[in-house]
């Protein structure tokens, strides 16, 4: 299929020059040679340096040490984490020690973001010892099969990353690079794979080898080539999927580089913070506290959980929340509700059991008949008991600064942060903190990507005078 001009014109952008490319493989082969000479280890070099498939200015340059698999896991990781830091050491670069499911160092080594991940040289990915072990199997697989078609991967990367869909981690909740390279691979090029994606549905399941050997119940399920039980598509969420498919349909319907750029949310000031109150008519509410000294793909999901426990606390009490999220800062984190109501009369008007129930009739009677927060009540109405009450919280920051807070079901590092230090809670436009300013700007201008893209057009085309 033949690229169209938009598309001709963001590769000559994107592709690494040869210099680019001399320089990272230069710093590649003297790691490996490193590794090797050690005796214990053999190195490797993984992910997308590896397969050819890394945007130009990427800089993510991932060596791993293969170890024999007969080596206990803790002298794996005392051995490797040893090794990784003697390395770091000889290039110049300061070690940092950073946690997926065992320890690895990561460094800066002229200008490069190296990672060093010691793991086991299986001699199959049905044989891991640890999930890092199947990646080299991974480089492997694409290495053999994406000949031909790394343009296509490249396309495909830059289109995700202007869509703010890229990325596997947990606060995107995207494509991971691996996966984007089999989708181009199941599909035969960038073009083809966008004129799928339009159709795509909830619950799509792609099994290149055709060997898949387990449910999911994920949104997309792509079966891992060189595992059977394995979604590569697991990261992505129902909402990055969606957002995709609808980017792919703006594009195909007008084609543009506009397509290829990362956009760059708009950051609001704070006069422009104020008139989005105002016009909202809204309450915004943020809840802020330390944040928990764990890794991000801990924390973020137990922030989301904190958010929904927090929701379901606030409409539990009556008041009606319009949207929320959250955001981790390195000092603190940020979970922003969005009100509809957030004061409230203090009469509640609470439901019954049926007047022919007379069990629980009676329960309900002794309970209210003398309660001295009942405005009215008990009585009879359609067949059933109800009881005018006094509501318990009436205004929705003075619940949210209370004790009932930390019994929401909130994450336990969030919850024990929240009990440890403390927390503040913010009113409008309180929660004008300079940390948190691009995350307010972007949750009170939700657009998804081709919204965004449709406003940039707007904003570009002249006004009729």
């Amino acid at each position: 299929m033949s690229r169209l001009p938009c598309e001709e014109e963001v590769l000559s952008h994107i592709k690494p020059e040869t210099g680019e490319y001399t320089r990272i493989w230069k710093v590649a082969k003297e790691l490996l040679s490193v590794v090797d000479e050690s005796g214990i280890a053999k190195g490797m070099v993984v992910g997308s340096i590896a397969r050819d498939t890394w945007v130009s200015g990427d800089r993510d340059l991932d060596v791993f040490m293969l170890f024999d698999p007969s080596l206990p896991r803790e002298e794996l990781e005392e051995q490797g984490l040893s090794l990784a830091r003697g390395i770091t050491t000889r290039f110049g670069g300061v070690p940092q020690e950073k946690y997926a499911e065992h320890p690895y160092i990561n460094t800066n080594i002229v200008g490069l973001d190296v990672d060093l991940v010691p793991c086991y040289a299986v001699e199959s990915a049905s044989a891991i010892i640890s999930a890092v072990d199947r990646t080299p199997f991974h480089t492997r697989y694409i290495t053999e099969k994406i000949n031909g078609l790394v343009d296509d991967v490249l396309l495909f990367k830059q289109f995700s990353k202007a869509g703010g869909v890229y990325g596997s981690d947990q606060m995107t909740e995207g494509f991971a690079g691996y996966l984007c390279e089999l989708l181009v691979l199941h599909y035969g090029g960038f073009r083809p794979l966008v004129e799928a994606a339009v159709r795509w549905h909830a619950g799509l399941v792609i099994d290149i080898e055709n060997h898949q050997a387990k449910e999911f119940s994920d949104p997309l399920v792509v079966i891992d080539p060189v595992d059977p039980r394995r979604n590569v598509a697991a990261s992505l969420s129902v909402t990055r999927m969606f957002e995709f498919v609808e980017f792919c349909r703006g594009y195909l319907s007008a084609p543009s580089e506009l397509f290829f750029q990362p956009h760059e949310p708009r950051v609001l000031g704070f006069p422009a913070f104020q008139e989005a109150l105002s016009e909202r008519g809204t309450a915004l509410y943020a809840i802020t506290c330390k944040t928990p000294g764990e890794i991000p793909d801990i924390v973020v999901p137990q922030l989301r959980r904190s958010v929904a426990g927090i929701t379901a606390l606030l409409e539990r009490n009556g008041f009606v929340i319009n949207r929320a999220d959250s955001s981790m800062g390195e000092e603190k984190c940020m979970l922003l509700f969005e009100l509809l109501v957030d004061h409230l009369p203090a009469l509640k008007r609470h439901s019954g059991p049926p007047v022919w129930n007379p069990v629980n009739a009676e329960k309900y009677l002794k309970k209210y008949i003398q309660n001295e927060s009942v405005f009215s009540g008990p009585y009879i109405e359609d067949g059933n008991y109800y009881v005018e009450i006094r509501r318990r919280w009436q205004d929705a920051g003075a619940l949210l600064a209370s004790r009932d807070l930390t019994n929401a079901s909130l994450g336990k590092h969030i919850e024990r942060s929240m009990k440890v230090h403390g927390w503040d809670v913010l009113k409008n436009e309180d929660c004008w903190q300079e940390a948190f300013v691009p995350f307010i700007s972007t949750f009170l201008e939700h657009r998804s990507p081709l919204m965004r893209i449709q406003k940039a057009r707007e904003s570009a085309e002249p006004q009729n005078p």
